[in-house]
């Protein structure tokens, strides 16, 4: 039972690890979407805008001289490369106010924080195929900076124009470029804005998955509420099937001696038996009655003994009664713990069982010795245990289901008393029990 629910826990747990897995894959590939609809709106919407740069009259160079007439300057060195990179940097400056306002007013609806750059990476003359540059150079970028591009284009095209020398000769030659260039795209609030518009998924696969674990949770509160009733209901079948084993045995054998010869002693221990099992029968149905818990007088404890000396007749029980008035305490429960020690005591071979029982300072003390085989010692740390018996040579000697002792120390325990036992093989075994009883 308690194997088959472990089971169904880690199945359970299983399942929820696999459906938050899901989900998390889920919203993360969501998330990827969104996010590459999102950028594939704003290249298109850029990338109209960029194609068209030179034909705005607010977006032209600094000086009136197209692209190629700066490239074939700088070719026939008519200006040197400090100044051809100054024409393109004071470019980038003046128009970035302009490009900055333009591309914020694009998506200031969507509330999108973008930022572009466009560069030439590389410039070569083709006749001689001479590099030009020799790291990009910047032709236009927003007041945003990119730092990590979410998307880059790369273009690169040729262009050609025709100049006259200023010589006598007036010479006629074509002169070719072949530029590359790149164009990067970022969104620099991309996470805010994809979590925005996703949050009402975001909060559903939220609650979905706080609902799994919420019904999860309860399962396995109400699966381990079941298994601690299961385990008293258990707990409580095992000590009434052991406690009804001494009064049945001892009334089979008070039956047995009335049939064989009458004595007046007999018929008391038949009463105190049947009033036993009553008692036992109504701890099954404690919730339903309300009678009283019996309380021990001085003269049960001498009762105990006598039933036991009746059942075990091979034995002998020396008893010492110090107590005569009642004390605070069931009588069943104490019965059970005079009972079980002694039997226990009898089974491993006891001849001679002493019971010495006293009180102080408000203390019962029960003392039982016996002259049984003894307990080892790497046993006695052992015998309290719930279904512990001790063993020699592996095999079980003795009848019983290992509970005598177990109850014994639940009893002691309720009553915040506290048990000792000492022993030796073969020398026998000493039971010291104090219980208060004051409160």
């Amino acid at each position: 039972m308690i194997l088959k629910s472990k089971n169904l826990i880690a199945l359970f747990a299983a399942l929820f690890l696999l459906l938050l897995g899901i989900q998390a894959y889920f919203m993360y590939k969501t998330y990827q979407v969104k996010e590459r609809e999102i950028y594939r709106d704003v290249h298109t919407r850029l990338t109209r805008f960029t194609d068209n740069l030179d034909n705005k009259a607010s977006m032209k160079k600094v000086s009136d001289d197209s692209l190629q007439h700066i490239l074939i300057k700088f070719t026939n060195k008519e200006i040197d490369k400090k100044e051809f990179l100054s024409l393109f940097e004071q470019n980038r400056k003046n128009t970035q106010d302009y490009f900055s306002k333009y591309v914020d007013h694009q998506f200031e609806n969507q509330g999108y924080k973008v930022a572009v750059k466009i560069q030439y990476t590389s410039i070569f003359f083709l006749p001689s195929k001479t590099k030009l540059i020799d790291q990009p150079i910047t032709l236009f970028e927003t007041k945003n900076k990119v730092i990590k591009a979410g998307i880059t284009n790369t273009g690169n095209w040729e262009t050609t124009s025709k100049s006259t020398s200023d010589d006598e000769k007036k010479i006629t030659k074509n002169n070719s470029f072949h530029v590359k260039s790149k164009t990067e795209f970022e969104i620099l609030n991309i996470k805010s804005i994809v979590f925005k518009e996703l949050t009402l998924l975001f909060l559903c696969c939220i609650a979905l998955l706080t609902s799994v674990l919420i019904l999860y949770i309860f399962t396995v509160k109400n699966l381990i509420q079941q298994q601690k009733q299961v385990e008293v209901l258990h707990t409580v079948v095992d000590n009434i099937s052991h406690e009804f084993k001494t009064p049945i045995a001892t009334l089979k054998i008070a039956c047995k001696a009335l049939k064989k010869d009458w004595n007046p002693e007999t018929l008391p221990l038949i009463d105190r038996q049947i009033v036993r099992l009553e008692n036992l029968m109504l701890q099954l149905h404690k919730d339903e009655t309300s009678e009283e818990t019996p309380l021990i007088k001085g003269e049960d404890w001498s009762f105990f003994i006598q039933d036991l000396a009746f059942t075990f007749p091979d034995t002998n029980f020396e008893v010492s009664n110090q107590i005569s008035e009642e004390l605070p305490l069931d009588k069943n429960l104490m019965e059970t713990v005079i009972k079980n020690l002694c039997e226990n005591s009898v089974k491993y071979g006891s001849s001679e069982i002493k019971i010495n029982i006293s009180s102080h300072s408000k203390n019962l003390k029960i003392e039982i010795i016996d002259n049984g085989s003894g307990i080892e010692k790497k046993e006695l740390k052992h015998i309290f245990e719930k279904f512990y018996r001790i063993q020699s040579n592996n095999i079980h000697n003795t009848k019983g289901l290992g509970l005598g002792l177990y109850f014994v120390k639940n009893i002691v325990t309720k009553y915040h008393g506290h048990i000792d036992v000492s022993s030796r093989p073969k020398a026998g075994t000493t039971f010291k029990i104090s219980i208060p009883y004051e409160n």
